[in-house]
């Protein structure tokens, strides 16, 4: 027989629930409850433990049905998943079906010995008879464009009107965050733009919200419906009030050059300028392995939802890989364009939409997910606003993705060996973040337009761009010769000597101009009053090596090692380490580099190490827990770290140390490897620096002790935010709990500091709080020695420092401290900047 679990944030709830189910059918059903948590002051939640062990205590080979309220109470079940065996795990069904009529349909039609899918469908009806009973019409479809609002008698509806003021209305960027927002409680939001008299649509989806045509200067109305209506509408207020964290400067035009060519020349072509400066190269083509969909019936509807909720798992993972390499390559800010990406997987309209596809119509995965993607694209061409508009692209690069996994499609991979300039029909922004500016020279293709998020990121990358172009160019062999100027729009193709020549000179010109704009980048950052902070560049690659210097940093604060150990089937061996742990040296010359050691486990895997699944990585075996458990792998990789040392200012950093135990362990470690290479005459800094990440909050209570077992501390404030405030910062719907300025997170990094001074060793910050122009005042009043940060920001960082003195940081951090949120810091800092 089909067993039942419920799953409520209120035990009170679930077990009246359940005591009405087992009336229904005298107790012929199991029945299992799991809700509220031990918490005397706050009893109202759940506990994955608690779902466990309720599925386990009825569990069924018939099949278990799961129904849960709403909010974490899914995330509760999901997670508690996690811990079945897989033979038990397929059994297990999550319902979206209302709690009390679903659970009493439910009872009803297992009691009866109806099948798994049988009992589904009955929860899943359950409102139909109460429907037909108020004289409702039929329940509607869901679909991408459900605008019903339901109304909620105790909770009355609670609504606020604002104006926006982002240069570019909600964009992804901003909308993302308005939907992570409104995720983030348990109230229903909605929003309608009264300046486009557009309908009410939900506030926690993606689509949607952009799909309001959101301008500058429109008004919003926002309603919230719920038991935390006042939060929700006052979290989302202060997002506007802060401009989303946005600038709202203009564009900078990019510099106009002299040495136009105004007539049409042989070979020339016009397009849209997209990225400015000139690029003079062959030319080589870049077309993606197209996907062909093929629509058919399926009988197993559920397995088929099934399959497509894993292409869509794994496609999250591949865009979280995306946005964290973004962020080393473009910075935090551009690379954000990929949150949306993440929460368009999330969105419960899209998968609402997908769900009736493949269960009502037993459509194939791709036929489904290819049907409400072209739906949701759709929406997007029909908006009035070409800018929004424009955002299709990022639809259709994640719908591709999710296809391509559902297919079996490898990944399109890019390998010069010269640079080359790009010609394509059009590229993703997943496309276009992957590029190396080293080897991509220039791009072209013959769409697309100088405000896509492709455009916006080959800005940032520095890279040539000419939209547009005259679909000939597809024809061109690779290998031949190309010239094109981002700045006017045009392309040659096979110039001639006389376009060639001011081309150059021209090219000449925009670099020149370039290294003029990079000369305060390679001052170093000292405030009006003479303190120097150093600062440094966090990096992942050789090539990133190579930007960084060039951009001006003082040295390289956090090599992240990973990318020498993922993508590959076995770890690398000593010398590949060495090769790499060399050049990055050689680049550097005499900076220092701080290289941190591996920093893998449960939440970034090796597929040559087999690790069990946990059921929060985050918490799991990773960072030094798993080096330590693996002291070959961790002896190879110091032993590499040593030989590089030789002649280099390198420096040794332990990541996610959590206990003074593990220091003692790591250091024994290095101790046997130093005296092995010494013992075969292999010279090494023997006098080369250890420090640890300062990342988890246990490190920070014992930062008195820690101090004096190593040689400086480097915070790591992404990890350490997360952990501080329990919350996932890659789960949109408390990615904003998770923020570095908040006091609590503020006072962790004073007291790190603190101690760290006290134990004379300096301590630098390596997190993503590093890179923010607003934070610079707090971290240089709160004593901050040194700042890591990802290339880009480089010279942003050092003129915000400039324009401080310490004894005005200080007043600000001291500030700061005292503040409730992360809002009224950033209130604060933009209260004084305007005074200033």
């Amino acid at each position: 027989m089909v067993a039942i679990v419920i799953v409520s944030h209120s035990k009170q709830l679930a077990l009246g629930v359940r005591e009405l189910a087992a009336q229904m059918v005298q107790g012929k059903v199991p029945l299992a409850v799991a809700a509220g948590i031990e918490d005397p002051e706050n009893p109202l939640g759940t506990d994955p433990i608690q779902v466990y062990e309720a599925i386990a205590s009825v569990f069924s080979d018939d099949g278990v049905l799961v129904l849960m309220d709403l909010g974490s109470a899914l995330m509760s079940a999901e997670m508690a998943l996690e811990f079945l065996p897989e033979a038990q795990r397929q059994k297990v069904y999550l319902c979206e079906a209302p709690l009390v009529e679903g659970a009493i349909a439910a009872v009803v039609a297992a009691a009866a010995g109806r099948d798994i899918q049988q009992v589904i469908a009955e929860a899943r009806g359950a409102l139909v008879a109460k429907a037909t009973q108020l004289g409702v019409a039929s329940m509607p479809s869901v679909a991408i464009s459900d605008h019903q609002v339901t109304t909620n008698a105790e909770f009355p509806t609670k609504e606020i009107q604002l104006i926006v003021s982002n240069r570019l209305g909600l964009h992804a960027r901003p909308a993302s965050q308005f939907v992570a927002t409104a995720a983030r409680f348990e109230s229903q939001i909605r929003v309608q733009n009264l300046t486009r008299n557009t309908e009410l649509i939900r506030g926690d989806s993606i689509n949607q919200v952009t799909t309001l045509g959101v301008r500058q200067g429109h008004e919003l109305l926002i309603t919230a419906t719920g038991p935390d209506a006042d939060e929700a509408l006052a979290a989302l207020q202060a997002l506007f009030a802060t401009n989303f964290g946005e600038d709202n400067t203009t564009l900078k035009s990019p510099p106009v050059f002299q040495h136009e060519i105004t007539l049409p020349t042989p070979g020339e072509l016009s397009g849209i300028a997209a990225s400015p400066g000139v690029a003079i190269a062959p030319v080589v083509h870049y077309q993606p392995t197209p996907i062909t969909i093929t629509q058919y019936h399926v009988e197993d509807a559920e397995a088929e939802w099934q399959r497509l909720q894993t292409a869509i798992h794994t496609a999250q993972h591949e865009i979280q890989a995306v946005f964290s390499q973004a962020s080393i390559q473009i910075g935090d800010t551009e690379a954000a364009i990929f949150d949306a990406h993440l929460l368009f997987l999330e969105d419960p309209v899209l998968l609402e939409a997908a769900h009736q596809h493949i269960l009502e119509h037993h459509l194939n995965a791709e036929a489904a997910w290819q049907a409400v993607v072209d739906e949701v694209a759709t929406s997007y061409h029909t908006l009035e606003d070409s800018y929004l508009q424009e955002r299709v692209d990022d639809v259709v690069d994640v719908g591709q993705r999710v296809l391509r996994l559902l297919v079996g499609n490898a990944p399109t991979s890019l390998h010069l060996s010269e640079p080359a300039i790009l010609v394509a029909t059009d590229l993703t922004p997943s496309d276009t973040a992957g590029l190396d500016p080293t080897k991509v020279l220039g791009i072209c293709t013959t769409s697309g337009s100088a405000t896509s998020h492709s455009a916006i990121i080959a800005r940032t990358l520095g890279i040539p761009a000419v939209l547009g172009i005259d679909a000939e160019v597809l024809h061109l062999e690779d290998g031949t010769l190309m010239a094109l100027d981002g700045e006017s729009g045009k392309a040659w193709v096979e110039p001639e000597a006389d376009t060639l020549g001011v081309l150059e000179a021209k090219r000449e010109a925009w670099q020149t101009s370039q290294q003029q704009a990079l000369a305060t980048a390679h001052q170093p950052a000292i405030t009006r009053d003479g303190q120097q902070v150093r600062i440094l560049a966090n990096i992942g690659s050789v090539a990133d090596a190579q930007v960084a210097v060039a951009g001006g940093a003082e040295g390289v604060g956090l090599l992240r090692t990973e990318f020498l150990y993922l993508d590959r089937t076995s770890a690398p061996t000593e010398d590949e380490q060495l090769a790499v742990y060399q050049a990055i040296a050689q680049i550097l010359a005499t900076r220092p580099l701080i290289i941190r050691t591996l920093d893998v486990g449960g939440d970034k895997p090796l597929s040559y190490f087999k690790v069990a699944p946990e059921a929060n990585p985050f918490l799991g075996w990773r960072g030094i827990r798993y080096c330590l458990d693996h002291p070959d792998l961790f002896k190879t990789q110091l032993r590499a770290i040593l030989r590089a040392s030789f002649g280099h200012q390198i420096k040794i950093m332990l990541p996610m140390i959590a206990t003074v135990t593990e220091v003692h362990a790591a250091k024994a470690i290095l101790r046997e490897v130093q005296a092995e290479l010494s013992q075969v005459g292999i010279p090494f800094d023997e006098a080369i620096e250890v420090g640890i990440m300062v990342e988890v909050p246990s490190a920070v209570v014992l930062a008195d002790q820690l101090a004096t077992e190593v040689d400086f501390f480097s915070i790591g404030t992404n990890d350490l935010s997360q952990y501080i405030m329990a919350g996932d910062r890659t789960n949109p719907r408390v990615a904003n709990l998770v923020d570095a300025l908040h006091p609590a997170v503020l006072r962790m990094v004073q007291q790190t500091v603190q101690a760290a001074h006290a134990a004379g060793i300096w301590v630098g910050l390596c997190g993503e709080l590093a890179a923010d122009p607003l934070a610079a005042p707090i971290l240089l009043g709160l004593g901050l020695d040194e700042l890591s940060v990802n290339p880009q920001a480089i010279p942003t960082i050092k003129q915000a420092i400039a324009q401080l003195t310490v004894v005005e940081a200080q007043a600000i951090a001291a500030s700061a401290l005292q503040q409730d949120s992360a809002t009224s810091v950033r209130e604060l800092i933009l209260a004084l900047s305007a005074k200033s």
